[in-house]
């Protein structure tokens, strides 16, 4: 069965479609790559990005937090860029155009993702305390892109490039990924120093 990749809000997509339109937003945008581009351009691929405010011990649930749509910007049959958006008070909003090693490796992620056969909403998790993004493969496939927080049988593929002591794009459960990531941050005891 396919990814079920959810719709973007349509605000967003116009806002991306809008900047790819604009000879100014291109040619200021810093991906060499887009500017140098010739022929058209597609916006596809919509995954939701949510930021995981914090790592909470073992046991508890995380909180998460939508904050903007990732469109992978393709020509032809290859993917050149990025676009993300964010929600303003007037809506949605183009941000900006980027590239680099997490478009390769979220294709790679997905592609990876769509060989299991199991049925995924896929989105994108941000772990800032770990300078960390994966791809979120959430079960249920019905629920809401923009909201939720990460189950215990989800599974999360580190993208690369992924933080020393976690291999990019091998699966893990949620289960299974939290403690170690909860290891990561957790600063070391200090030892007691040698008596005098």
């Amino acid at each position: 069965m396919p990814l079920l990749v959810p719709p973007a809000p349509a605000p967003a997509l116009r806002s991306v479609l809008a900047a790819l339109g604009s000879p100014t937003a291109v040619r200021e945008a810093r991906t060499p790559a887009l500017r140098s581009v010739q022929g058209p351009l597609s916006a596809e691929l919509p995954l939701p990005v949510h930021v995981l405010d914090r790592i909470v011990p073992s046991g508890r649930t995380p909180h998460t937090r939508l904050t903007g749509w990732r469109f992978l910007i393709r020509s032809g049959d290859r993917t050149v860029a990025a676009a993300d958006t964010m929600l303003t008070p007037d809506g949605w909003t183009f941000s900006h155009f980027f590239e680099g090693p997490y478009l390769d490796s979220t294709e790679r992620a997905l592609r990876q993702a769509e060989s299991t056969g199991a049925p995924f909403q896929p989105r994108l998790l941000s772990v800032p305390e770990l300078y960390m993004l994966t791809l979120w493969l959430h079960g249920d496939v019905e629920a809401d892109a923009a909201s939720g927080t990460p189950q215990p049988s989800d599974v999360l593929v580190p993208l690369a490039p992924a933080p020393p002591g976690i291999a990019a794009h091998r699966p893990h459960r949620v289960a299974d990924l939290l403690p170690l990531m909860t290891l990561r941050v957790t600063p070391a005891p200090l030892l007691d120093s040698p008596a005098a």
